[in-house]
């Protein structure tokens, strides 16, 4: 494991650790001066916050910590020198950040109103906080104060229970983040299992995914229930790798998987892969159907016992339409939304094309998502006739099924008609584990660097604030990484 899989790294790994840690520390002095704290937040102007007290020294400690994270995680994105070493420093750079207030975004504070909301009796569901009463509505962003709430039951049961044990708002929050950071270890658990299931180095999966900045900043002080919904899904994934075709192993598989949904949707799109990692033996028809058929069963009736035990039924369903409320370039279709409108309005025409752009995306998505899932299909069917060892066809099995569900999940994260820095990590957690040359990680490491600086402390999004030139940029994106990623492979076909 010490061997380099890649080019010589240029930054040593001890200054590396050492950069992130101080960037981390510098980090959480900003959230301390100006991130997240209860109460109404700040008027959404950059502006407000260089003139308020501790502006300048929020801004430039929030610039510089995250600089230097980035810096560092970018650095070793060939891979750390050991798994253990990737471990020991993800984790030293989180502990900082455990000792932070929220940071990057308001939401533990919705999602302590939401279990406020359902220990009082009041459906989330049905109505936003602010109707229902929270006594910790000022502290919620004002875009999501009247939205029902877009998570499954099994996380609103979760939030009711640190409302509960919480005692008050504080321990709330304390209570929330001790899930999310419980998630994150569920996820750290599972990577060198998947990581050597799919033939990749642990010491550069576990690297990418666990010592991203964004993982730091939004996971740990953020938070975000993605940590438990994405914990939930990759320890699912792990059952599948390792006991396929095992009918006890596949309702273990499935209640995780079902669990997982029923805390975001988002964990929806890696069903129909994960049917594929629970075929055990040749790949037919008959056997998906016998054992994606066990799974779909354990997801389905752990999916009706939540929502049941709950009360709260799929009344989520209504409250993922109200997500697309926000409008921002960092969204792919709602930037050349954007940028339909702004020609409209040069050439004296009205236009609203957001909607129509993100129908047309939305669209776009279920088509590769198909074919996403006919390609892992065909594949693992070529395999039935390979005539090879049994241990490499061990590798290409799970891998081809993990490969699939993180192409899905980078299709609907770039897609979505909503895109927050955070949602960068449920792909970059799958490509991470299943992409085996050094240089093709720049493609989801890239964009996870960036969307690291996309946010302040205090939850205000740069977005906001530059959305004529950043949507104009996006759509170049659009445009152009296309062409270059089909350019590339067949430069890596020629060659």
């Amino acid at each position: 494991m010490s061997e380099p899989d890649g080019p010589v790294r240029p930054v040593a790994p001890a200054v590396a650790r050492y950069a992130g840690l101080a960037g981390a520390v510098l980090l959480t002095v900003a959230g301390w001066l100006g991130g997240a704290l209860p109460g109404s937040p700040p008027t959404g102007r950059l502006v407000d916050i260089w003139r308020a007290p501790a502006g300048p020294a929020v801004l430039g400690c929030w610039l510089l910590g995250t600089l230097l994270l980035v810096g560092a995680w970018w650095a070793l994105r060939w891979g750390a020198p050991s798994t253990r070493w990737a471990y020991l420093t993800a984790g030293a750079w989180s502990l900082p950040l455990l000792l932070a207030p929220p940071m990057g975004s308001r939401d533990v504070y919705s999602y302590a109103c939401q279990g406020w909301s359902w220990t009082h009796g009041v459906d989330p569901y049905r109505i936003g906080v602010a109707a229902a009463g929270c006594p910790w509505t000022d502290s919620v962003a004002p875009i999501w104060r009247d939205t029902p709430a877009p998570y499954g039951p099994f996380f609103v049961l979760l939030a009711g229970l640190a409302v509960l044990l919480g005692g008050g708002l504080a321990g709330t929050v304390v209570l929330l983040r001790a899930l999310a950071v419980a998630g994150l270890l569920l996820t750290a658990l599972c990577l060198p299992g998947l990581a050597r299931a799919a033939g990749v180095p642990t010491r550069r999966a576990a690297w990418l995914v666990l010592a991203t900045p964004l993982v730091g900043v939004h996971l740990v002080a953020g938070a975000h229930n993605d940590a438990v919904a994405l914990g939930l899904v990759l320890f699912g994934l792990l059952v599948l790798v390792r006991r396929p075709g095992r009918p006890r192993a596949l309702l273990v598989a499935g209640a995780l998987l079902g669990l997982a949904v029923a805390v975001k949707a988002l964990a929806v799109v890696v069903l129909p892969f994960a049917a594929l990692a629970a075929v055990l033996g040749r790949y037919t028809w008959r056997a998906l159907l016998r054992d994606g058929g066990v799974l779909a069963g354990g997801v389905l009736g752990t999916l009706l016992v939540v929502s049941l035990a709950t009360g709260l039924g799929l009344g989520w369903a209504g409250g993922l339409a109200r997500s697309g409320d926000s409008e921002q370039w960092t969204s792919a279709p709602t930037a050349v939304g954007f940028v339909v409108d702004y020609a409209a309005r040069l050439a004296g025409r009205p236009s609203h094309a957001v909607p129509v752009v993100r129908l047309l995306a939305l669209v776009l998505l279920v088509v590769l998502l198909v074919a996403l899932w006919w390609w892992a299909w065909t594949a693992l069917r070529r395999l039935n006739e390979v005539r090879q060892r049994v241990a490499r066809l061990s590798v290409a099995r799970p891998r081809v099924a993990l490969v699939g569900a993180g192409l899905a999940l980078a299709a609907t994260v770039v897609l979505a008609p909503v895109f927050h820095p955070w949602y960068a990590i449920w792909p970059l957690a799958l490509l991470a584990l299943v992409t085996r040359a050094p240089a093709r990680t720049v493609w989801f490491v890239a964009p996870a660097a960036v969307a690291a600086l996309l946010v302040l402390p205090d939850g205000l999004n740069l977005a906001r604030l530059t959305k004529a030139p950043g949507a104009v940029l996006m759509t170049l994106l659009v445009v152009v990484l296309p062409i270059l990623a089909v350019r590339a492979r067949r430069a890596r076909r020629a060659d």
